[in-house]
Order: structure tokens, then C-alpha cells, then sequence
């Protein structure tokens, strides 16, 4: 296949991956006479500063998912997909103000760590289980199918050949170095992916509003297409399904984010990596901060190509090249990858470096996380309980490089699927909320017993199913209707948190009769007082939030 790649894109592009393989390298190296042990591999030897933390965590997040997933969305959706970012901000000063202290307090490695210090080894098994599972199987797998469809896209490589040139890559330094490895990379892939993305959504609006420039461009695509502007949408919108209005803010969302954000191990991995809680608070106020850009970078563009394709005059302003890959509804995913074919010689390696920056870096956090998990959880709990350091360190390893793999094959499987990201949400959605009701009620409930924890997770799953299936209106019309209710999957989440929640809490009360469970967390006063630096980042963030919903409801 043909490109419009230039000899100086290949240039700036390679000089890329070679800058990070030398870091990631770098940073992995063993110091004089000393091997690495698990603290050093899992959680870079808890020596982060803040501005690590924050960066590590936006690059961890940030991966085709959002760069071609997201920016599709905004294709389909408009901004109001950008929930996801903003809501995930005001989500993350939450989990820095109270759930990091505790986390912290306990000295993690894992997130399952904790269920087995609150409530059992055998609960903590299960959710192992059900990570790593959704790591490698959902997680890994998408993102290196989205990855691929862009290098597909762009460069015309094959999708098989880009899986496993993605792969090699991220396991080059990762594998070897571990999260210090993996941290480190990340603070300069942020700075690839803010660069080539803001450039991105220069070309894009400079070309809506033919060479007038970002503001002009701005107000073109609103005089275009404001209905890609509602923030909340109502019942008429085709894409109510995805984000079924004020439920966006009060409803669902916040399960997916508070999962997400606070009991994600390959997020929260970073955080209790941290020099100390205030610089892992201040790390999360940055992490905050960046995402209340992001949607300027990830959602715009899309935005900007529907206008441009549905607008002959500014389609034919790009030529025969604007035929090319061009994105459409049912394939909304084409949208990043598509604007990127007409940025100039040397920007294009720019921005495509940064999109490659965003796939690798999360590939690598999915990849170290699953093999924490796995480690820690799994191997040394019950395969091998008396495993040495650098046993766990191997394991870590091939754990990680065996996750790829399976990854790797499931990947192609992929294909075929619209609004990338919102599938990500979508089968997330099953997981999240019965572990989300196991630690919000293991955290601050202290009745909350190990029997009641792990019957409501396994109650969640089919409760979950159930009303995904009824969703499919395969009873739609019939006696059977009520039974099988047809909810947007966001709501879905929502009430099969509530009753996991209800299930938990009814079993927990019978168990123990009312008595508070011997494990219950006792909250020690001030455990949640935070410095000036976190209220202050905070409070500005909390009233530019309430400026975007203002203009934009």
C-alpha cells in the first residue's frame, strides 16, 4: 500500500522509538552488586516523585483507546463522550483524597492485596482471576487492535505485522525493567502525545475553517454541527444507548470511573509507587489537570472530521487523498487515523509518534500490572508461597510476556467493531460493578463481611449478563418485556451495582448480626486531611467543571 510518510516522518518517528527503548533501558539497568527484588520491579522501588506519578498515570490511561476509540466517538457522539474525561478528573481528587491514604497506610503492592487484608485469600483469588482475565482478554487485546488499525490505516502495514511489531516494542523495556521502566517512558510518551495531539487538532480546525485558524475552526464546527455539542442527551439522540443522559453524571459513570480510577491495578500501580502520600496526592492533581485537556486533543478532532467529511467543499479542499480511508458511521474509528494523512512532511512523524507513544505506554502499564497480579496474587499465594525475590522478578517476566501472547492472538479478533471504546466500556461494565460494591463497602462499611463480599461478586457477573441480554430487545413486544428491560449499558452498570451492594450488605447484617466484621477498616482521624497544593489544584478544577456543563448542557 502507498503512503504519504516522507523520509524525515520515518526519521522523526524511528528517533522516537529509539529515545524510548534507550530510557527504558537505561532505567532498567541493575545497580552495582544489586539484583532487583520485587519492589524494585513492581513498584519502582516506591521512589516516584509527583510529577512522575501524575504523567505515568494520563500515559497509562491514555492509548488507542482514546486517540482512535474516543476520537471516533466524537465522530459519532460528539463531546459528549468527553464525560468520560472530565468526570474521570473530578473521579481522581476523590480516590486521591480518600482512598490513596488508606491504600498507602496498608503498604500495597495490589489491589487484590487488599481484599485479602479486608476480607479473605479466597475472595482475593477470584478478583486475581477476574483481572487478569479482563487485562489480557479486553484490555491488551484492544489496544493492540486499535494500534494496529492505525498503522493499518496510516502506514499501510499489515495488521498482523503491526500486532507484533507493537508487542516486541512494549516488552523490549518493560519485561526487562519492570514499572521503573515503564514510569520513566511514560513521563516523555505524555509529552509526545500532548505535542503530536495538540497538533492534530491544530490541522483539523485550521482546515474547517480554511486557514483562518483554531478559533475560527472552533466556531465553524459548532455552526456546523452543534448537536455534536450536547453534553447531555436526551431520549431522541441515536447514541442516548451510550450515554443515557443525566444518568452521565449522577448514574452509571461513576461506577466505570471509580473503578477505573481507584481499584484498576495498572493505574492505581503508580500511585502507591510514590515517594510518599502527599506526592502521590499531588501526582493525582496533575493526572487531573491534564484530563481536562485531553477532550481537546482526543474528542475535537473527531468532531472536526465529521464536519469536513460531510461538507463537500472542505472535503475536496484535500484532494484525492480526502477519499481515503474516510471515516463514516459505521466506521468511526477511521476518523484519527485519517486526519493524520494530511498533516505536513515531519508533523505527520510527530503525531504519529505521539499516537504510537499513547499504544505502547498503556501496553506496557496493562502488561507490568497483569504480571503483578499474577506474581504477587497468584504464584506466590499458592503455586509457590516461598518463591525468592528474584524467582518473582522471572515470573513477573514470563507472566507478562505469556499475557502478551495471548493478547497478541486475540487481537485480530477484533475486527469488525464500531465505537471501539465504547465496547471497551461495554464489557468492562460486566467486572467492574461487583468489585466496585466489594471495596466501596469494604473501605467504609465495616459490617461488610468476607461471605457477604464474596457471594455478591459472584452474583454480580450473571446479574450483570442478564441485564445485558435483556437489552438486546430480544423479548421487545412480548408478555415477556418486563422481565427483560432494555437499559443503555451505563444504567445497566448502575443497578447491578446497587444490588450488589444490597446483596452484600443483607448477607454481611445476617452473618454477623448488625456487629461491625473483625477486619473493618478503622478510619483514624485526620486520615483524610489534605495539603494546600491538592485543595487548591482541586477547587480550580472543580470550577472548570462546572463551567464546561454550564455552556454545554
Amino acid at each position: 500500500m502507498e503512503t504519504n510518510f516522507e523520509l524525515l516522518d520515518y526519521i522523526i518517528f524511528i528517533s522516537y522509538g529509539l529515545i524510548i527503548l534507550g530510557v527504558g533501558l537505561w532505567v532498567s539497568r541493575n545497580k552495582e552488586g544489586k539484583e532487583k527484588n520485587s519492589e524494585d520491579y513492581f513498584l519502582a522501588s516506591k521512589s516516584l516523585p509527583w510529577w512522575a506519578v501524575g504523567t505515568s498515570l494520563i500515559a497509562a490511561n491514555i492509548s488507542a483507546e482514546q486517540f482512535i476509540g474516543m476520537s471516533g466517538s466524537g465522530f459519532a457522539v460528539g463531546l459528549a463522550i468527553a464525560s468520560y474525561e472530565w468526570m474521570a478528573a473530578l473521579t481522581l481528587l476523590i480516590v486521591g483524597k480518600y482512598f490513596l491514604p488508606i491504600f498507602i497506610e496498608k503498604g500495597l503492592y495490589t489491589i487484590p492485596e487488599f481484599v485479602e487484608k479486608r476480607y479473605s485469600t479466597n475472595l482475593k483469588t477470584i478478583l486475581a482471576v477476574f483481572w487478569i482475565g479482563l487485562f489480557v482478554f479486553v484490555n491488551l487485546a484492544s489496544v493492540l487492535y486499535l494500534g494496529a488499525l492505525a498503522f493499518e490505516t496510516i502506514l499501510g502495514v499489515k495488521m498482523i505485522y503491526s500486532i507484533i511489531g507493537l508487542s516486541l516494542f512494549a516488552a523490549a523495556y518493560s519485561l526487562y525493567g519492570g514499572l521503573s521502566a515503564v514510569a520513566w517512558t511514560d513521563v516523555i510518551q505524555v509529552v509526545f502525545l500532548v505535542i503530536g495531539g495538540f497538533i492534530t487538532t491544530y490541522l483539523a480546525l485550521n482546515t474547517v475553517s480554511s486557514g483562518e485558524g483554531v478559533i475560527e475552526g472552533l466556531k465553524g464546527i459548532y455552526r456546523a454541527a452543534p448537536e455534536k455539542f450536547d453534553m447531555i442527551l436526551d431520549k431522541s439522540n441515536p447514541e442516548y444507548d451510550n450515554l443515557p443522559g443525566i444518568a452521565v453524571l449522577v448514574g452509571g459513570m461513576w461506577v466505570a470511573n471509580i473503578y477505573y480510577w481507584g481499584f484498576n491495578q495498572y493505574i492505581i500501580q503508580r500511585t502507591l509507587a510514590a515517594k510518599s502520600l502527599k506526592e502521590s496526592q499531588k501526582g493525582i492533581v496533575l493526572a487531573a489537570g491534564l484530563k481536562m485537556i485531553l477532550p481537546l486533543i482526543i474528542v475535537i478532532p473527531g468532531i472536526a472530521a465529521y464536519v469536513i467529511v460531510n461538507d463537500p467543499v472542505l472535503l475536496s479542499s484535500l484532494g484525492q487523498e480526502g477519499l481515503f480511508n474516510m471515516p463514516s458511521n459505521e466506521n468511526a474509528d477511521k476518523a484519527y487515523p485519517w486526519l493524520l494523512q494530511f498533516l505536513p512532511t515531519g508533523l505527520k512523524g510527530v503525531a504519529f509518534a505521539a499516537l504510537a507513544a499513547a499504544i505502547v505506554s498503556s501496553l506496557a502499564s496493562m502488561l507490568n500490572s497483569t504480571a503483578t497480579i499474577f506474581t504477587m496474587d497468584i504464584y506466590k499465594q499458592i503455586i509457590n508461597p516461598g518463591a525468592s525475590e528474584k524467582t518473582s522478578v522471572k515470573i513477573g517476566r514470563i507472566s507478562a510476556g505469556v499475557a502478551l501472547i495471548i493478547g497478541s492472538i486475540t487481537a485480530p479478533l477484533l475486527g469488525g467493531i464500531d465505537q471501539a471504546f465504547q465496547f471497551i466500556q461495554e464489557y468492562t461494565g460486566i467486572v467492574s460493578p461487583g468489585i466496585l460494591a466489594v471495596f466501596m463497602l469494604g473501605l467504609f462499611w465495616k459490617k461488610a463481611t468476607n461471605k457477604g463480599a464474596i457471594i455478591g461478586a459472584l452474583i454480580s457477573i450473571p446479574t450483570a449478563m442478564f441485564l445485558k441480554v435483556g437489552s438486546k430487545g430480544w423479548v421487545e413486544g412480548t408478555a415477556l418485556e418486563f422481565l427483560f428491560p432494555t437499559l443503555p449499558f451505563l444504567d445497566q452498570m448502575g443497578l447491578t451495582t446497587l444490588f450488589t451492594m444490597l446483596v452484600i450488605a443483607v448477607v454481611s447484617l445476617n452473618q454477623n448480626k448488625g456487629k461491625n466484621d473483625p477486619k473493618g477498616i478503622e478510619l483514624k482521624e485526620g486520615v483524610f486531611n489534605t495539603d494546600r497544593v491538592f485543595n487548591v489544584g482541586s477547587f480550580a478544577i472543580l470550577l472548570m467543571l462546572a463551567a464546561i456543563y454550564s455552556i454545554f448542557w
